[in-house]
């Protein structure tokens, strides 16, 4: 929706100042746990009103993976579900450790990659700062 400019959305200046954080599920799960913090995976966007959480990874297996690793949320021979699937999320209660990052995936942005970097500068933990062009469609 970024991309493509969506006059409903209040943010309108496209996808290179978008950053990614990645972090692992399973270390993020410990960490949640070990703080007595709840966490849950959905299988669609928790911001809808129709969404399903689960909070056992055994459940893992009832996300739509083959839409979240599509680039094509819509259109033509697109089914409606991919949309939804695709915006499966992972959530923690109240707070997450910038400790548990590992990685800020960003466009093939030059000025943005040296903006990030001097934010890192002299902090205790420093995720690595990629390219990841796929990442953004």
């Amino acid at each position: 929706m970024i991309h493509c400019g969506n006059p409903e959305l209040s943010y309108q200046d496209g996808q290179n100042k978008i950053v990614h954080l990645e972090a692992d599920l399973f270390e993020s799960v410990a960490w949640a746990n070990s703080q007595n913090l709840k966490w849950a995976f959905t299988l669609s966007n928790a911001g809808s009103s129709y969404f399903e959480d689960r909070a056992d990874l055994k459940q893992l297996v009832e996300i739509n993976w083959a839409a979240v690793k599509t680039d094509q949320w819509g259109g033509p021979g697109i089914n409606p579900s991919v949309k939804e699937g695709k915006q499966a999320e992972f959530l923690v209660e109240e707070k997450f450790p910038w400790k548990l990052f590992s990685q800020i995936g960003i466009m093939k942005d030059q000025r943005l990659h040296q903006m990030i970097m001097r934010m890192l500068n002299g902090a205790q933990h420093r995720p690595s700062v990629t390219y990841q062009p796929a990442w953004y469609y």
